[in-house]
């Protein structure tokens, strides 16, 4: 896989059962780069651990005054640098690759996930965990990927020294060969406590962030209440915390390459010591030492990747590991695949929930009222084919028969559009936050004086600068903080109607304008949608009154429906919830209601 074919067409199947598991598939899924990259180490590693030869060769060569030796020793050395720069100079280049496609990798795994499970992400992980996962630990997760074949091509490198050098001076080979692996494995007692702390360094910057994240999306409300003071004190005390884990993850690994290089030098030292031995008594010539000492002497390149890969695997572990937890997280049933004669089924007809028994009939406006916010907000995810929460029974959502788990994503999510009571707008222009998939059946403008934006449109017009007033080219800050809460909302479902589906679920569309506004939005989205399915989410008796249908959820059940009039009329419960009457009042009309019959008949 090369850069400039990015993006996969498919990423594949993770295994997410814990991030040492996601690390080996990551690798293993990429194992022609692994490869290449493989090679390519093994050249440019082999070429530098080589380099002694030719010097050795050159060396001897002038001690014995054999000018034939002397060139094939200043030979070998050329044919070695060029080895040394086209190794180099590729593995790098296949390297990078590897970190670039293994983070696309998983960034696209990512994206997937985020687009399954929609709005229920956020109530599963919290969203600076998310962020911190396709950020900071993307980059880690790649490092670990790329520096693995690097490792590799040392290991063997190593190997290759020590049985050559046992081969050419078996008396001095011996003594290599047994240090350099236990110069190797040196810091393996250390790397328990390094991985600790890199592990609390990890959770402390993942929480710093997510507490970042919170405190920038709530800014404006923190301002309005005098709140931002506090909240920068929490981070300044949370981006303190990750200062000091990080000061005593460094110390650790710096003591780990202090060992790395403290132990080669001593294993120099005693080589060069017992080599000059031999070579006073004759029993090597001054050649075979300079070779054994440039040997040795060149083993650090080779361990400072094993000390990489100790690093990066530390770092990437934590990562990997949030990553999986992420990438874990599932629809309760995933669509089944479809066989190669099979085509898509297009839903239509009733929306039907059998879990509470709503049932929105098809090309009819209807209203739901549900006492309480959290259950709509669950009500309006399961109608738009999202998973139930964790612990809940799951029966699907269907749409004209057809459950809505077993379509393709894209078909259902085609089929059913949901907007959350709290929408986010990106950031963009009006035009470009308008241009989204659609059916091409309502227009932009239609939308917009569907969703009563003519004042939006003018603040956008007078805060454009340098796009002559054009309010479709004024550009809108990150999630709309440039406007009130109302102007992001009407835009939110001006955008929800340019999409035209099939069947709209609206929670709370109207909870952030005033009454007048919310009447002629109301009016507006009844127009607009005419002869389509909408279901709105709703508890505003301005909203409910111009509803074709009117359900009443009480306690997880569709308990009673008709008109808005007829259930304000017949139905306490309901009554209870549209006009916020008290127990005290409930009881109070109960009672009137049964004495009255018995004043007329008297």
């Amino acid at each position: 896989m090369q850069i400039h074919q990015l993006p996969y067409a498919d990423p594949g199947v993770p295994d997410v059962r814990s991030g040492t598991r996601f690390l080996i598939w990551l690798g293993r899924m990429q194992l022609g780069g692994q490869v290449r990259s493989l090679l390519w180490g093994l050249l440019l590693q082999l070429s530098i651990a080589g380099l002694p030869v030719g010097v050795g060769i050159a060396v001897q060569g002038v001690v014995d005054r054999d000018g034939g030796g002397l060139a094939l020793g200043c030979g070998v050395a050329a044919a070695l640098g060029v080895g040394i720069a086209v190794g180099d100079t590729m593995l790098h280049r296949t390297a990078v690759t590897n970190w670039i496609t293994a983070a696309a990798r998983v960034q696209q795994l990512l994206a997937r996930r985020t687009a399954g499970l929609g709005s229920l992400l956020t109530r599963r992980v919290a969203a600076g965990e998310v962020v911190a996962v396709s950020t900071g630990d993307v980059e880690k997760i790649g490092w670990f990927v790329e520096a693995f074949s690097r490792f590799a091509a040392a290991v063997l490198t190593l190997l290759a020294v020590c049985v050559g050098l046992v081969l050419y001076e078996p008396a001095l080979g011996a003594v290599v060969a047994i240090g350099v692996p236990a110069l190797a494995l040196a810091a393996l007692p250390l790397l328990p406590r390094a991985t600790r702390r890199a592990d609390e360094q990890r959770e402390k910057a993942g929480k710093a962030t997510e507490l970042a994240s919170d405190t920038v999306a709530g800014l404006r409300v923190l301002r309005g209440i005098g709140g931002e003071e506090l909240f920068l004190g929490r981070y300044r005390a949370a981006s303190q915390e990750v200062r000091r884990a990080a000061v005593r993850s460094a110390r650790m690994w710096a003591l780990i390459a202090a060992v790395q290089v403290l132990l080669p030098g001593l294993l120099l030292i005693a080589v060069v010591a017992y080599g000059a031995g031999l070579a006073l008594d004759g029993r090597i010539t001054v050649g075979a030492l300079v070779t054994v000492y440039g040997a040795v002497a060149l083993t650090h390149h080779p361990l400072r990747n094993v000390e990489e890969i100790a690093m990066a695997y530390a770092f990437s572990r934590p990562s990997a590991r949030r990553a999986a937890r992420v990438l874990a997280l599932a629809r309760v049933t995933e669509p089944a695949g479809r066989g190669p004669g099979d085509r898509p089924r297009k839903p239509g007809g009733d929306l039907y929930d059998p879990l509470t028994g709503l049932i929105a009939p098809g090309g009819l406006l209807t209203a739901v009222v549900c006492g309480d916010p959290d259950a709509a907000g669950r009500l309006a995810d399961r109608l738009g084919g999202h998973p139930a929460e964790p612990g809940e029974d799951h029966v699907s959502v269907r749409l004209g028969g057809v459950p809505l788990d077993e379509l393709p994503l894209d078909a259902a999510r085609t089929a059913v559009l949901v907007q959350d009571k709290e929408p986010v707008l990106l950031s963009g222009t009006l035009h470009e936050l308008l241009d989204v998939p659609s059916s091409g059946a309502v227009r932009a403008r239609d939308a917009l004086a569907a969703a009563r934006c003519e004042d939006v449109l003018d603040a956008l017009a007078q805060a454009s600068v340098e796009t002559d007033g054009d309010p479709m080219r004024t550009r809108i800050t990150e999630r709309g903080r440039s406007l009130s809460g109302g102007q992001r909302q009407r835009l939110a479902l001006a955008r929800s109607l340019v999409t035209d589906p099939e069947v709209l679920v609206l929670d709370e569309p109207t909870s952030a304008v005033d009454s007048h506004t919310e009447a002629r939005v109301a009016d507006g989205v009844r127009k607009l949608r005419a002869g389509a399915t909408t279901v709105v989410l709703a508890s505003s008796p301005l909203l409910l009154d111009l509803a074709d249908r009117v359900v009443l959820v009480h306690e997880g059940r569709a308990v009673a429906h008709g008109t808005h009039r007829e259930l304000l009329a017949d139905e306490p419960r309901y009554r209870a919830v549209v006009t916020r009457e008290t127990d005290d009042e409930l009881a109070a009309t109960a009672v009137a209601g049964r004495e009255a019959p018995e004043g007329d008949t008297a």
